[in-house]
């Protein structure tokens, strides 16, 4: 997310279908953790995420993983689960590590996770102009269930001094919100 607002881009991926390189493992971010997501987060948006607002999110108990290759964080995932929901918050992969296939891996952990906790969709939004990350929920099952106007921040660019691409303010981007069905 272009992330001025808690609730994420799930969406800094860029990430293709291709098996890792590196060898990683998934676990539970702790506030150790903070300051490289917070390096990886300003890396990846125009407007990132605060230091605040992840440790609020690890403070009120969203679910917060991170990828950890050989020697540093690779990336890492935030999100909810309550009545039988699931909202990704936050997906991103840091930018020298992405097309290798650690978004899918973060994703897929967060949705194994949520099964267990017995939600029954999840849902994230995510850029319209971010066409890899939404070619890569399509791959996984994600369907397009909705669209939220000048949802994200975004900095205006010199070509799009009054109009931004939607036709909206210029220095706002729709999301796309998209939504899985989880079996059980």
């Amino acid at each position: 997310m272009a992330n001025s607002e808690p609730s994420g881009d799930s969406g800094s991926t860029d990430d293709s279908s291709a098996d890792p390189v590196l060898e990683y493992s998934i676990r539970a971010m702790t506030a150790a953790d903070v300051d490289r997501v917070l390096q990886i987060e300003q890396a990846s948006y125009d407007i990132p995420w605060t230091q605040q607002i992840f440790k609020d999110c690890l403070k009120v108990g969203y679910y917060c993983l991170v990828m950890e290759g050989e020697a540093e964080l690779l990336g890492y995932v935030i999100f909810s689960s309550a009545a039988g929901e699931s909202h990704i918050l936050n997906l991103c992969i840091d930018p020298s590590q992405r097309r290798q296939g650690f978004a899918e891996a973060m994703l897929s952990q967060a949705i194994a996770t949520v099964m267990v906790t017995g939600a029954k969709v999840m849902f994230l939004e995510v850029r319209v102009s971010n066409s890899g990350a939404i070619a890569l929920y399509e791959k996984l099952g994600f369907i397009e269930t909705g669209r939220r106007e000048n949802y994200y921040n975004a900095r205006p660019r010199a070509s799009e001094k009054s109009k931004a691409r939607n036709g909206g303010p210029a220095n706002r981007e729709d999301a796309l919100l998209l939504a899985k069905e989880l079996a059980m």
